[in-house]
């Protein structure tokens, strides 16, 4: 027998970003746990980003609440969101407006600036902007990201100007806008935010020279160490700051804050990632079973965030 708690709980992932894959694993990891806890479940893998279409689909699968596990571009931005907003369907996550503001690194730095969030400098090119003599103004080394990107995708860290020309190019491929960083020489830290409450710091240490798309999800190419060693008001002063930037921009439910710590253990965040990678074996989930939160019931608590009730026993 389902649990009738919610009804029927619609799991969406897939989607065409360059994040699909990803976002399989997630959704279909979500979907096994709630299914064992005797949801009635139903994966679904959006293969459109039109909206009457998304619209159809999820009217045909008769859902009543929506965990959205679609990572990057349309899961992410706020598009699916505000959809599932005019449906009037409750979902897990960020709202609308704060997916997009995190999605949206330009948008996101901004307003961390604005409420005294320590971030790394950034400067913002486009294509017509990209000039060799702009380019060769930035000081060496720095980061080259695209605008509005998941999974480190498109990223690249330049230590000469010789190298610039492909990582502008492979930025650009993503983006129009594309964003040029401060490179901080520090430790990495993510800090998972769940119901108004930071989590213990993990650490990311990476075999690569940063923590791009290929350290993340190659085996054995990064090691992640939790609890992060942080003297305790280092700690907290990590787990403060990813809050405080968890909140400026609006999130909800839960969210991944990046964080950089440079030598001096002055930490910067970098972003913060409102539909972070959701298997046993990502972060978040790490943070939340540290913290004594099981897989399945981090995916029920947030089911419960998300319908705004606590979820009552197995009908008999």
């Amino acid at each position: 027998m389902y649990n009738t708690s919610f009804g029927k709980i619609g799991v969406i992932c897939g989607g065409l970003s360059s994040e699909r894959e990803v976002s399989l694993k997630s959704g279909h990891a979500i979907a096994h746990a709630l299914l064992n806890e005797g949801f009635d479940v139903e994966e679904i893998d959006l293969k459109t980003e039109e909206e009457g279409e998304v619209v159809a689909v999820l009217r045909k699968a008769a859902i009543a609440v929506a965990f959205v596990a679609m990572h990057g571009r349309f899961g992410e931005d706020g598009r699916l969101q505000a959809i599932l907003e005019e449906m009037e369907l409750p979902y897990v996550g960020s709202d609308s407006l704060a997916s997009a503001f995190a999605m949206n690194k330009i948008i996101s730095k901004t307003i961390f600036g604005e409420y005294g969030i320590p971030t790394p400098r950034f400067w913002t090119m486009t294509p017509s902007d990209a000039t060799e003599a702009a380019i060769r103004a930035l000081p060496l080394p720095f980061v080259v990201k695209p605008c509005s990107q998941g999974s480190s995708i498109g990223i690249s860290l330049v230590k000469s100007f010789g190298q610039a020309g492909q990582a502008f190019n492979a930025a650009f491929y993503y983006n129009n806008n594309i964003i040029i960083e401060e490179y901080i020489d520090g430790r990495e830290l993510t800090v998972g935010i769940l119901d108004n409450q930071a989590l213990e710091p993990i650490e990311i240490v990476s075999k690569n020279q940063f923590f791009d798309f290929e350290a993340k999800y190659s085996t054995g190419k990064t090691e992640y160490v939790l609890p992060a060693s942080l003297a305790p008001d280092i700690r907290k002063r990590v787990q403060t700051l990813a809050f405080r930037a968890h909140r400026a921009l609006g999130c909800r439910h839960f969210s991944r804050v990046d964080i950089l710590l440079d030598k001096e253990n002055n930490p910067y965040v970098l972003e913060v990632n409102t539909i972070p990678g959701f298997t046993s074996t990502s972060l978040l989930p790490k943070a939340a079973q540290y913290a004594g939160i099981s897989f399945s019931g981090l995916c029920c608590k947030l089911l419960e965030l998300a319908a705004g009730s606590s979820i009552s026993s197995v009908t008999p």
